[in-house]
């Protein structure tokens, strides 16, 4: 009731002041004018004692009570400030979903269609059903240099299985990839690579496969970052996974890797469970092992989901056209422009390493993630391309 105040024309009855109201007027350098307590130099010499103030209060019967009243507005008003600061505050925080990004017209601009495509009866408005967006990996959600992660999976299979298979002593790729010859894998190119996966991973069934991938990440590690290369995911694009997800999107990997590799940890990674993940594969042939089923990859490529193969695997496996597409390279051109090309709002993003401080930059030279085209028509097709070193706070993710 210290914050109710009488009328003025209701007098107060006279009583003698308590203990607490009369360390009340001595302990405080403030006084109540106007209804508001302000500062006030105070010189000790003109305090008054401790009777004379107890004397003057009681003199005064409405004083004490305008005096409390006062004082508790004042600490009203605090706790409402405290209230509103903290709310501020925790607002500031949900409002940026992706800590890991500066604030720069990349983060804008997707951020902006996010919401453009999630606003009720807003013009850009899509349908949850319709919120597709595909994601190349190698590059895009996870480093990819100095070789694709895949193939240093696929190397380090070879060394362990050529025991078993003298021949490859002698036979390319594989002689190179038994003794690093980084060189000559190179001249190899596409074909030399496709046989070497092929080699070692054919004759797993998809399970054994899964195991075998899940036991590689456990043990090997980045030649330059000395970390396990399932940590090597960037986190500005985890973020923006978990993002999409939450305004209702699906996300899709769509990988120019091999299918089952991916799938061996992409939920863990980012989220995103196996039956959303699409990208080259080998044939597979049922069998029946020891007296149960499984399905066996052999030693020849069923489907390479890689430049002009992702819109066609993207129909195969979703049979929807995306709404908003990422990437890093030109292999990811015709998938950017597959989304990109259709009425209504769309998102096409390319993310280009600049940063060769905190992982590598390459672009138009490179023969791993080599990014041209993609740059050179970026602006007239209205697609984002993203800086490493600009619009990112962090690159990688934390080490767990």
């Amino acid at each position: 009731q210290g914050c109710l105040r009488r009328g003025a024309g209701t007098p107060l009855p006279e009583r003698r002041p308590t203990m607490a109201e009369g360390r009340a007027v001595d302990s405080g350098p403030a006084v109540a004018q106007g209804g508001n307590l302000h500062p006030k130099e105070l010189n000790v010499g003109q305090l008054p004692t401790r009777r004379s103030a107890v004397a003057s209060r009681a003199g005064r019967p409405g004083a004490l009570q305008h005096l409390g009243s006062t004082l508790c507005a004042v600490n009203v008003w605090r706790v409402l400030c405290l209230l509103w600061l903290t709310a501020a505050l925790g607002a500031q925080a949900q409002t940026d979903p992706l800590p890991s990004w500066n604030d720069t017209a990349s983060k804008a601009r997707i951020v902006a269609f996010v919401q453009a495509v999630t606003e009720p009866g807003g013009r850009d408005f899509v349908a949850p059903a319709d919120r597709i967006a595909v994601f190349d990996n190698d590059g895009t959600l996870w480093s990819e240099q100095p070789v694709y992660f895949q193939l240093a999976f696929a190397l380090d299979r070879i060394k362990a299985m050529a025991p078993q298979r003298p021949e490859w002593k002698t036979k390319q790729p594989f002689k190179a990839a038994i003794e690093g010859d980084v060189k000559t894998l190179a001249a190899s190119g596409e074909h030399g690579v496709l046989e070497l996966v092929a080699a070692s991973h054919a004759g797993l069934s998809t399970d054994e496969f899964a195991a075998v991938v899940k036991d590689w990440f456990a043990t090997a590690r980045h030649p330059t970052f000395k970390r396990p290369y399932n940590e090597l995911t960037f986190a500005p694009m985890v973020e923006l996974l978990a993002y999409l997800r939450a305004n209702g999107f699906q996300t899709w990997i769509v990988s120019g890797g091999g299918v089952e590799f991916v799938r061996a940890f992409a939920d863990a990674a980012y989220g995103i469970p196996p039956q959303q993940v699409v990208g080259s594969s080998l044939e597979l042939k049922y069998e029946v092992r020891n007296g149960k089923p499984a399905l066996v990859q052999q030693p020849k490529v069923a489907f390479i989901n890689d430049k002009a193969g992702k819109p066609v695997g993207i129909q195969k496996a979703i049979g929807k056209r995306p709404i908003a597409a990422f990437g890093n390279s030109d292999g990811d051109f015709q998938m950017l422009e597959w989304t990109t090309s259709a009425p209504g709002a769309r998102l096409g993003v390319l993310i280009r390493h600049d940063d060769a401080a905190r992982e590598v930059a390459y672009d138009r030279q490179s023969s791993i993630g080599r990014l041209a085209r993609g740059l050179d028509e970026a602006g007239p097709r209205g697609w984002t391309v993203v800086s490493m070193k600009d619009d990112w706070k962090r690159v990688h993710a934390a080490a767990p």
